[in-house]
């Protein structure tokens, strides 16, 4: 079976960490970090689509690994799953870009459908980009005008 995705699960805790994967791998392709450390050195080595990130890990914090992530430049998207979300981190994580926070134990409905809706709309926003150089590799597109149709 093809897999649909890619997802990097971030866990210092062997149980979650196996059940998001076990969970994940019938249809995305899964790789696991313990730690946040480990999570940016994979990062820096595969093109993941998402990563699941635990808050509380030895080493750098879930928060401090988001924060180098966005640092990256790399557009992955980040679902937080942790015991330990606070208004005030949840709002933090958020304001750093995370598209999700997820409370552990967590829901295996919730965990599919976010990982879903996030995979699809990476595989679209790919489409999209590539259709729009296409176009513009073929002279249709005007980008002094902000990417309009050129009249023909």
């Amino acid at each position: 079976m093809r897999h649909q995705g890619s997802v990097l699960v971030v866990d210092d805790e062997i149980g979650p960490r196996e059940s998001l994967r076990m969970i994940l791998h019938p249809l995305y392709e899964v790789q696991t970090a313990a730690s946040g450390d480990e999570a940016l050195a994979r990062l820096q080595n595969y093109p993941f689509d998402l990563v699941t990130l635990d808050m509380r890990m030895p080493g750098p914090s879930g928060l401090d690994v988001l924060r180098q992530i966005r640092n990256l430049k790399t557009d992955v998207d980040v679902v937080i799953i942790s015991g330990y979300m606070t208004p005030k981190n949840t709002a933090e994580a958020k304001n750093w870009g995370a598209a999700d926070v997820i409370n552990k134990p967590f829901n295996v409905t919730e965990v599919m459908a976010c990982v879903g809706k996030l995979v699809e709309q990476k595989k679209y926003t790919r489409k999209v980009k590539s259709l729009l150089e296409t176009a513009k590799n073929l002279g249709v597109l005007d980008e002094k005008k902000g990417g309009k149709m050129l009249d023909n």
